[in-house]
């Protein structure tokens, strides 16, 4: 049977269509079935079983498929479609995000030219059309046949970091290795998840550390996701295997907005804003030395008590994250009084300063819930810049423009009730909960600098310094001096938190700031 032109209706395929499909199988295969079988092994997805989990279904749109690298300079003959990483575009939840993967089974997912113009080109689109990008890290690192080649093509995906930060949301997910000049990478990316015991991080490696210090370390001790996840911080997010860790991405995006131009989708829970919690009235312990769970009065004020805690191991003394407070995102931060007290310190002050600013580039409102006894003293703190971080978490606030809510829930003392988004640094509504003691010194400490003399003289000097903390505390240490000066808004019933900081934040939608003229400041890094 022919067509009206006379050509068969079913042409034989070209030797052009049947080369094409050869290539496109090849690149699907990646490094063969062998290592794909390694792979699941190791209890680790492929670089495309990764994507298919991450996207909408049927949403993927490949890149590159075919994109090979040039020959390396020493000794790699055999050049593989795609070189190695998996590139393109999909949705998540409906919302257009762009995405590369790193195929360890291929040449162990090293990073050479071709491989790092693939990564380049979809950040470049993100950044262009405004949508997240979401890198699945799994790589050997450099391809050291290549040479300078290689490090050259780092270099090209570190700038691409930084001149999209702040304009689109940038997350990292290590799933495998991670060493040398790699990390960098994910270090300036927004949010960074570490797999289980599948995944490591670190600049110099356990071979290195041992020839250097003789020093004999682990993989897992020196750059696992538990290390990483508890002690220095560089992990966000430390979902035990790939399948929680992607579905932890999605719940992530759907947080944020695609980009610094948007806001944050809103999602209506179907969670009354009028809604009260009359157990909060009871939450603060009568004794202030006692302690309590302020995930408590989080959980009970967010929409749905849906709360995405990010670094939870990390400085657990201040909690962050992502809610929902009438549908609208918001970034919560919060002082932990089950975790040292709830003080500041090194760690905590970098860990809200840093989060505080991606809610600001991403127009994302912040609340802050304090309590708060002061920064931690000691040699140690201070040795360790505890003034300098400290200025970190000033500077966040300060330069803030969205809108800023803060209700003291108990203590406030000192220096550290200034940084945590107090009325002096341009927080937009303050509040205070009756349990609140705003001061410049705990009662306690303020009576005795103040009533010294007294107390020394007393024939009873325990009793006198009770007096006095006591006396203190009814003058200085609650809420109502701050009130009538105007430092706080209102006064509320800790039942009502919820209803006045949604309406709060309703008011509060249109607010404009503009900052000064310059560059960019210098924050105290």
């Amino acid at each position: 049977m022919k067509t009206l032109t006379g050509k068969p209706a079913n042409p034989a395929p070209s030797d052009g269509r049947t080369h094409l499909q050869e290539l496109i199988d090849e690149a699907l295969q990646g490094g063969g079935s062998q290592r794909v079988e390694e792979q699941h092994r190791k209890g680790k997805l492929t670089a495309r079983e990764r994507i298919d989990l991450l996207l909408d279904e049927g949403s993927f749109e490949e890149f590159d498929i075919l994109k090979t690298g040039r020959a390396g300079s020493i000794g790699q003959d055999r050049r593989y479609p795609g070189d190695g990483v998996v590139t393109g575009h999909g949705a998540i939840d409906g919302r257009e995000v762009f995405v590369f993967s790193q195929d360890f089974t291929v040449v162990g997912g090293s990073l050479g030219e071709a491989h790092s113009q693939k990564i380049c080109k979809v950040m470049d689109h993100a950044v262009r059309v405004g949508a997240p990008v979401i890198g699945l890290n799994d790589s050997g690192g450099a391809r050291i046949q290549e040479g300078v080649d290689a490090l050259a093509a780092y270099g090209e995906i570190f700038n691409r970091n930084v001149l999209a930060s702040g304009v689109v949301p940038q997350i990292s997910c290590i799933m495998g290795p991670c060493a040398g000049g790699a990390v960098y990478s994910p270090a300036m990316t927004d949010f960074t998840f570490m797999v289980g015991a599948a995944s490591y991080m670190f600049v110099t490696g356990p071979n290195v550390v041992k020839t250097v210090t003789h020093q004999e370390i682990s993989f897992d001790d020196l750059g696992g996701a538990e290390v990483h996840g508890r002690i220095s911080g560089v992990a966000h997010f430390t979902p035990p295997n790939d399948i929680l860790c992607l579905r932890e991405v999605r719940r992530l995006i759907n947080y944020l907005p695609s980009n610094n131009r948007q806001t944050s989708p809103i999602l209506d829970l179907k969670d009354p804003i009028e809604r009260t919690d009359p157990a909060l009235d009871f939450l603060v312990p009568v004794n202030p030395n006692h302690t309590y769970d302020m995930n408590v009065l989080i959980y009970s004020i967010l929409d749905g008590a849906e709360f995405m805690e990010v670094q939870p191991h990390h400085a657990r003394n201040i909690i962050i994250g992502f809610g929902r407070l009438g549908g609208q995102t918001i970034g919560l931060i919060a002082n932990q009084p089950a975790a040292l007290a709830g003080v500041l310190d090194i760690h905590a002050s970098a860990k809200a300063a840093r989060f505080v600013r991606f809610c600001d580039a991403f127009n994302i409102p912040l609340i802050c819930l304090v309590d708060v006894p002061g920064f931690m003293p000691g040699p140690e703190q201070e040795h360790g810049g505890i003034i300098r971080h400290g200025a970190k978490l000033l500077y966040a606030f300060v330069e803030a423009t969205v809108p800023r809510i803060t209700v003291i829930v108990r203590k406030a003392y000192g220096g550290a009730y200034v940084v945590m988004n107090s009325k002096h640094i341009r927080c937009d509504i303050n509040y205070a909960w009756p349990t609140a003691e705003i001061a410049v010194l705990g009662p306690r400490g303020a009576a005795e600098v103040i009533y010294r003399k007294d107390i020394q003289a007393a024939p009873d000097p325990e009793a006198a310094l009770s007096g006095k903390t006591e006396e203190y505390r009814q003058t200085f240490a609650n809420p109502f001096l701050a009130a009538k000066r105007g430092y706080i808004d209102d006064v509320i019933f800790p039942r009502d938190t919820r209803h006045r900081l949604i309406r709060s934040l309703q008011f509060l939608e249109g607010k404009k700031m503009e900052r000064p003229d310059r560059k960019h400041g210098n924050i105290p890094l």
